[in-house]
């Protein structure tokens, strides 16, 4: 890009920050709420790498009915609320992969992917074994 060009495109960025409808956006419910709601999917991402075992089935199902709900309300709204939409869409995704996670930790155990004793908790390798193997052997 040439220098006036960049100045052109630099100038009006400032001009749209330094605007009173951006600053009124800023200000208002309708950035900081999706702002602050994106704690929700982050914190399901990270938990992306831990234990199954871990996941409720009850609270994934609630975060999933929750962020269809949002989705619609945040299209729905006027002005359109983008950014709550993205926070809820990716939190709907996060929520379907840790739901499928949950029922393939306790309803497929063996076709988890992590089938090998080594790799799965002690609870689940428990909980694969036949009951007479779980007792302790008379001395």
């Amino acid at each position: 890009m040439s220098g006036p060009a960049t100045s052109s495109f630099a100038s009006q960025f400032m001009n749209k920050i330094g605007s009173k409808e951006f600053r009124s956006y800023l200000c208002s419910t309708h950035f900081w709420g999706p702002i602050a709601n994106w704690g929700i999917p982050l914190a399901a991402i990270n938990d992306l790498n831990k234990d199954p075992e871990l996941i409720s089935g009850k609270m994934t199902t609630a975060l999933c009915l929750y962020s269809m709900v949002f989705m619609r309300f945040a299209w729905m709204v006027q002005p359109r609320n983008l950014l709550l939409l993205s926070c809820h869409a990716t939190n709907e995704c996060v929520q379907l992969t840790q739901g499928y996670r949950f029922v393939q930790h306790h309803y497929f155990p063996a076709s988890a992917g992590s089938g090998s004793p080594q790799t799965m908790s002690p609870a689940a390798v428990a909980k694969m074994m036949p009951v007479s193997s779980q007792t302790e052997p008379k001395k």
